[in-house]
């Protein structure tokens, strides 16, 4: 809940003329507001509690000053909290002003494929058909899958096993129970899958310098199905089996 409220204030204050280094600030004086402790903030070494990712930066983006919103640009927004020990993690692509119907078409379409990945959260189900769900969502749109970043098990850990790749065919991989806790993030590419690493060593941008977008949420998998734990309404999710 803590970070879903955080992440939604962002969204408010996402404007032309804001930098990422605003909504940086704005993220952790939120966190520490809610007596939370933000969880990338010196996570092997990155210095900020907000990863803010323009455009054709997929993820991992550093905020800046010198990085101003402007209109129609879209933002990625990831950041996640630890409190009492444990850890919360969650994105959104957010429109800056107007944008074109081709940037909204991406975004809509990654997020759907959120949904789809958290529909197969379910017990008993295996974890690539998560990854499949995703892949075969936003590949019938035209659109590509990041294969080097992958969603997570998350807990008192940040990044914690198993790995979810947004991608690869169905029934494999470990099988799916009750009390595990996934992050499950699609980042999905206008173009080419094919990424580069900017001289920052953490910023990771599309090759061919097409948009990108990235969703997330934290998933517990209970008996009776998924539950996403970084939603403002914090209720299970009733979905099609």
């Amino acid at each position: 809940m803590i970070v879903a409220e955080i992440l939604e204030q962002l969204r408010e204050a996402v404007q032309p003329g804001i930098s990422t280094w605003d909504l940086d600030r704005l993220s952790e004086e939120l966190a520490y507001k809610k007596r939370a402790k933000p969880a990338f903030k010196g996570y092997r070494g990155y210095p900020y509690a907000l990863c803010a990712s323009v455009n054709e930066e997929i993820v991992h983006g550093i905020p800046s000053k010198k990085k101003v919103l402007k209109e129609g640009d879209i933002i990625s927004l990831d950041f996640g909290v630890v409190v009492d020990g444990f850890y919360g993690d969650a994105a959104i692509t957010v429109p800056v002003g107007n944008i074109s119907e081709q940037a909204r078409r991406l975004c809509k379409v990654t997020e759907e494929s959120l949904y789809k990945g958290i529909e197969q959260a379910r017990v008993g189900r295996r974890l690539s058909d998560i990854s499949h769900a995703i892949q075969k969502h936003v590949e019938r749109f035209g659109y590509s899958v990041v294969r080097e970043f992958v969603g997570h098990g998350i807990g008192r850990k940040l990044h914690e096993d198993p790995q979810i790749p947004n991608y690869g065919p169905p029934g494999r991989g470990v099988a799916l129970k009750a009390g595990m806790v996934l992050a499950i993030e699609p980042m999905i590419n206008e173009g080419s899958p094919e990424i580069e690493i900017l001289p920052d060593r953490w910023t990771a941008v599309t090759r061919d310098r097409k948009l990108s977008a990235h969703y997330e949420h934290t998933v517990a998998i209970l008996p009776e199905g998924p539950e996403i734990l970084t939603s403002l309404d914090g209720l299970k999710v009733e979905m099609a089996r």
